[in-house]
């Protein structure tokens, strides 16, 4: 499909939202069962290969429930972005009503929802680890590189950006590596967009609580993930040539971890810093889907309530 093409998607489909670590993947794996269901995972970390435990990605025992989609796609060092999830994920759900079953997106990157319904050019969004990663680069190699770096992959920016203009030439090189595309593109089409498919039927679900019981969950889920080899997985990673300078391994979780091993902090501040930095991010997370999405609000410990809103959807008529 080119991302110019429009689909036009009849079948009901679902979306199931929230922060990390509010429970999405246990509900998911329930919707997917009771309503014959394959998952398309929406999450900006877990399409990496090998990056399993700090992505919080679903076990082989819990793919085998439930048909995943949208995981294990790339390598660490390959760039994915929101373009390319507009068209995995519609690719995904053609596939999935050619099995007869129903799409259940679901996952915590809210832009990749937006993207999904509205298109790319209003708004580009800039994932959290790419941000970073620039910053590093900015760091470490200087602003002259990164504005050759812009000179490279997006020459009409460049022409119209100071050389000094440090802040704008952060932007141009963050949006090329978020999206693949230079700014100049978007800033051309930023007018011409329509949706890249029209859902005829959608239900949007988003799971919330209150922000103690969150803060909890993600103290446990951090606890949870090194005790299964979190440090271990980055070792791993680095030892297959996967530098700390890559941007997937600049991600939350990654990047404390690559911090720890390279000396810059102790065990304690590690752990204290990862909890610190997932907690900002729940937070971001939940300001984004209040502001863009249209979303069916539910209680994450309620299940009961979204498999009724399920099956009250899912029995509508339509004329």
């Amino acid at each position: 499909m080119l991302l110019s093409d429009q689909y036009q998607i009849s079948t009901p489909v679902l979306v199931l939202v929230g922060p990390t670590a509010i429970g999405k993947t246990e509900l998911a794996l329930t919707i997917g069962e009771r309503f014959g269901c394959e998952i398309v995972s929406m999450d900006s970390m877990q399409v990496y290969r090998y990056m399993d435990i700090g992505t919080a990605k679903p076990s082989a025992g819990e793919q085998e429930r439930v048909t995943h989609h949208l995981i294990d796609l790339v390598d660490p060092d390959q760039q994915y972005n929101a373009a390319r999830f507009v068209r995995d994920c519609l690719q995904a759900i053609t596939r999935i009503n050619q099995h007869g079953r129903l799409a259940l997106i679901t996952g915590g990157t809210g832009m990749y929802l937006y993207s999904l319904l509205n298109g790319l050019f209003k708004e580009v969004y800039v994932q959290d680890e790419i941000k970073e990663s620039v910053r590093h680069d900015l760091k470490t190699r200087g602003l002259a590189a990164l504005y050759q770096e812009l000179e490279r992959v997006d020459p009409e920016s460049a022409a119209r950006i100071h050389p000094h203009d440090r802040q704008r030439i952060m932007r141009g090189v963050e949006i090329h590596r978020a999206t693949g595309h230079p700014w100049s593109h978007w800033i051309a089409k930023q007018h011409h967009q329509r949706p890249p498919a029209v859902f005829e039927r959608m239900l949007q679900i988003g799971l919330r609580c209150d922000r103690e019981t969150l803060y909890q969950r993600i103290g446990q889920r951090a606890n949870i993930m090194l005790q299964q080899g979190l440090v271990e997985e980055v070792e791993h990673l680095r030892a297959m040539g996967y530098g700390p300078e890559l941007p997937a391994m600049r991600a939350i979780g990654y990047r404390q971890v690559n911090d720890l091993l390279d000396g810059l902090v102790d065990q304690k501040t590690m752990i204290e810093q990862l909890v610190r930095e997932t907690r900002r991010y729940a937070k971001r997370q939940m300001t984004w889907f209040t502001r863009k999405a249209d979303l069916q609000w539910h209680r994450n410990d309620d299940h009961g309530s979204v498999i009724d809103a399920i099956r009250e959807f899912l029995n509508e008529k339509h004329d």
